[in-house]
């Protein structure tokens, strides 16, 4: 038994060596998500409970870059700290629970369970989630062999580090009081005030967020309760299952589901009972959930703390497995592993993701915003002195904000700042401008994300900055990644323009369609219209380089008739419905293969915008 036991600690100690050293490269490596550098923002205005969390991520993005340094490591490094800890916390669970054989192969497990194991990577709440769910599992397994001093301050812990990291907290609190008050021992734990002392405790970790709320109309609870939920049966829920085997791996899954399952009767340690019914109804609870709840924004991570529960149990199930199936359970978890951190080192590459810019996998919440600052600091060294910036939305400001290090970029009033619960923070914070913006004492560069609404509203976008700014100027065009990524640029100087709306031009390529295969003598045919001015030519690029001129100015009385049911009184560009083009391309000599199809649209206030490029097959 020691020999086995040795020999379970050595492999698990490489395997965790192994996956922290990576995460901690990858970490260097990947630019910040969105939802990072918002946190880094929120760091940088330091509260105790923001619109959209509890105060514990954004503290900890700024221990980050204040002892780290501002670097993507420097923001991450705590959150990597804390995911390196959590494989170790589950073999302390497990080794009390099922002994020290099980217990090294499930903290094996942890490192290589996708959910848990890509954890750290980037600086979200879902860390200090974790291990606040691990704190609270330990001291509740360890609350039904007896009530201890050190039980409930473990428990005490785990209710402080939740209630200051998120409002999902809730379902684990809910889950552990349903778990002991299902078990004896629970019940005779829970009337020791020992316990009521760390609830109490817990209790006042939420008294930052609820003074918040009570502050700000309820503004955080109605977004995380009501506003980002439909609350009305939808079919998604089926996808639960399908969704979870591939985050967990399928046979990982089939394991712990059987172990908790099976670990539920009376034969089991109150503790393994404990774990059991922790994770099965943690689990229960969110597919039931998924059938009414938010299904827009990603939520294949909220069950973690089901896995967390529920991995202690899993070897007693694989150990009793036939050596192929046992080997196979291994081996899919850490290809899945192996899946998850690939994505990450892929999406910190820009030569991957300019490959993957014409699937729908385009990772855009990681691309171009490095690319984007520097070009923000080149305009800006061209106008004159005192010059600011004002952003289109939420991300911009805050993924600029980080890569310029300022952190009070304002913002225009947008629907991505309501969708993800950001508009009542950067009201707070005095960022966002909600009516009419003029460059009347300083000169303001805006810039605007093409890409961040879906493209039937983007006229009605256009139109909206329209009112807030004025007139818009021929905009500096930044694609990124043939134009996935996609970003416009304004100068906008004191004494500006009004009158009416100049936006942008917005264009279609009917024929070919998007990976279509073509023949050397290519046929393009589309529409193209800029309202306020017209365009005067449109040319063929192929792979950024023109090859033609188009002709335009065909009817294409549809095109108005569209976008007339997008924006009240439909485009007003004074060449309308006469906005269609047509194009003959010779390819030439070229060898077949991938090319990039796209256009360079010529306004008749002499802008000169390319148009995002889409894939063609030469045959």
């Amino acid at each position: 038994m020691k020999q086995q036991t040795d020999s379970a600690k050595r492999t698990f100690i490489a395997l965790w060596a192994a996956a922290t050293l990576l995460k901690c490269v990858l970490a260097a490596r990947l630019p910040p998500f969105v939802d990072e550098a918002f946190y880094w923002q929120e760091g940088r205005h330091l509260a105790w409970a923001y619109s959209d969390l509890p105060g514990l991520t954004a503290w900890l993005t700024r221990l980050g870059v204040e002892v780290g340094g501002h670097a993507p490591l420097g923001l991450r490094w705590p959150f990597l700290s804390i995911a390196a800890l959590l494989p170790w916390w589950v073999v302390v669970v497990a080794r009390r629970e099922t002994g020290p054989v099980h217990a090294w192969h499930a903290g094996m497990l942890a490192v290589l369970l996708p959910l848990l194991g890509t954890l750290g990577v980037l600086a979200l709440p879902d860390v200090p989630l974790a291990l606040a769910t691990v704190l609270c599992l330990d001291a509740g397994s360890r609350l039904m062999r007896g009530t201890t001093w050190a039980a409930t301050a473990l428990l005490a812990a785990g209710l402080i580090i939740g209630g200051l990291t998120h409002y999902r907290f809730i379902a684990v609190i809910g889950v552990g009081f349903v778990a002991m008050l299902m078990l004896p021992e629970g019940r005779r734990a829970l009337r020791d005030m020992r316990v009521w002392l760390a609830v109490a405790l817990g209790a006042l970790a939420w008294l930052p967020l609820l003074l918040w709320n009570l502050d700000n109309a309820d503004a955080g609870l109605r977004f995380q309760l009501v506003e980002r939920h439909p609350w009305a049966f939808h079919p998604d829920g089926l996808l639960f299952v399908a969704v979870q085997a591939l985050a967990v791996t399928p046979l990982l899954l089939f394991a712990m589901l059987r172990a908790g399952i099976a670990q539920r009767d009376a034969d089991a340690s109150a503790g393994v009972r404990y774990l059991a019914w922790s994770g099965l109804l943690v689990l229960s609870g969110f597919f039931a959930m998924g059938f009414f709840a938010d299904s827009e924004r990603v939520s294949f991570h909220w069950p973690l703390p089901a896995y967390l529960a529920l991995l202690p149990l899993a070897p007693l199930v694989l150990s009793r497995w036939s050596t192929a199936w046992r080997r196979g359970a291994w081996t899919l978890a850490a290809l899945g592993l192996f899946a998850g951190l690939g994505y990450y080192a892929a999406v910190s590459s820009p030569a991957v993701r300019e490959r993957s810019a014409a699937s729908k996998w385009y990772p855009s919440n990681f691309a171009g915003w490095n690319v984007l600052a520097r070009e923000v600091d080149a305009m800006r060294a061209r106008m004159p002195a005192g010059t600011r910036l004002l952003a289109d939305n939420f991300k911009i400001g805050a993924e600029l904000g980080f890569a310029l290090d300022d952190p009070d970029i304002r913002v225009l009033d947008h629907p991505l700042n309501h969708h993800h619960g950001r508009a009542p923070q950067l009201r707070l914070w005095g960022l966002q401008r909600d009516g009419r913006v003029a460059p009347a004492d300083a000169p303001i560069l805006l810039v605007v994300g093409a890409t961040d609404v879906s493209y039937r509203q983007l006229l009605r976008r256009y139109h909206d900055l329209c009112a807030m700014v004025g007139p818009l100027p021929p905009p500096k065009v930044l694609n990124i990644d043939r134009g996935r990524q996609r970003f416009l640029l304004f100068a906008l100087l004191p004494g500006g323009r009004d009158g009416a709306c100049v936006a942008p031009a917005m264009a279609w390529i009917d024929s070919p369609a998007a990976d279509d295969a073509v023949g050397r003598g290519l046929s393009l045919h589309g529409w193209a219209f800029k309202d306020g001015v017209g365009l005067s030519r449109i040319e063929v690029l192929i792979d950024g380089q023109p090859v033609a001129n188009a002709e335009y100015g065909l009817a294409r009385p549809e095109v108005e008739g569209f976008w007339s049911k997008w924006r009240d009184g439909g485009s007003t560009d004074p060449q309308q419905p006469n906005v269609g083009f047509r194009a003959d391309v010779d390819l030439g000599k070229r060898p077949p293969g991938h090319y990039w199809l796209g256009l360079r649209l010529h306004g008749r206030d002499g802008s000169v915008e390319d148009w995002p490029e889409q894939v063609v097959r030469l045959r």
